[in-house]
């Protein structure tokens, strides 16, 4: 499970059926929706993250629900995975439409930022920790630590931008790049970590989760696309957007 991508899970759910990094290859099939006239595919992409759990919220007005229904109607759905650094260079190259996934840094793309998910402490089940009911960034200084890889580019300097701000000088022990790892390291070298807060859906017995005290710091979850795609239905969902939005996003 890539660290840098979020998905929405089905109400009820449960974790280990939705929680992995998924493509969804949206194809038109018949004429039934009015923006079938343009005939190419549009390329839908998403992961685990902050949208699990969570009904979307819907503002839309009945008629434009509805709207939204019948022109999505006849979509065709297949999945594979990916991360999200690949994710933004494949929306860069055209081979993708759209994405959940992290802001990417060094795309030419446009997101629209529909959540902001709070990292957490992954420790060990029996860490002197898990007495605290939050824990403070001093708190990490001694532990083994363990962080995002050069490949998990959000999260690390997300990280490393809080430590600075909170005035602790901690070095990076481990740097992983996907969350499956981060759990095996967590456990094997006692050490602790920051991850996004989906990770709770996820952990095993051996590991549990804190909040950090204070404001914890965030990252955005959004929807990724190229600002020349021209696509009618990729047009239509961006429109349709702010049904989506979280309740950490900030306007």
């Amino acid at each position: 499970m890539p660290l840098g991508r979020a998905a929405s899970r089905p109400p009820g759910a449960h974790a280990s059926s939705w929680a992995r990094p998924v493509r969804k290859r949206v194809t038109q099939r018949g004429a039934g929706a009015s923006c079938s006239q343009a005939a190419s595919p549009l390329l839908w992409a998403c992961g685990p993250g902050s949208l699990a759990a969570r009904r979307p919220r819907s503002r839309a007005r009945p008629h434009e629900r509805q709207e939204l229904r019948n022109e999505l109607k006849n979509i065709e759905v297949t999945v594979s995975s990916d991360y999200s650094p690949d994710l933004a260079e494949a929306l860069a190259r055209g081979r993708l439409d759209l994405a959940f996934m992290r802001v990417e840094p060094g795309y030419d793309l446009g997101y629209h930022v529909v959540d902001r998910e709070p990292l957490i402490v992954l420790m060990p089940s029996d860490h002197r920790l898990t007495a605290k009911q939050a824990i403070h960034p001093r708190e990490l200084v001694g532990e083994i630590f363990i962080g995002g890889s050069n490949k998990a580019t959000v999260l690390r300097a997300v990280t490393e931008d809080y430590l600075r701000r909170s005035g602790v000088d901690i070095k990076l022990d481990h740097g992983v790049d996907n969350m499956a790892m981060a759990m095996s390291l967590v456990a094997s070298t006692r050490g602790l970590a920051l991850m996004p807060a989906y990770a709770k859906n996820l952990l095993p017995s051996s590991v549990v989760s804190r909040p950090l005290e204070g404001e914890a710091p965030t990252i955005d979850v959004a929807v990724g696309y190229s600002k020349s795609n021209t696509s009618p239905i990729l047009k239509l969902f961006l429109s349709r957007l702010d049904e989506l939005a979280g309740p950490n996003q900030k306007h």
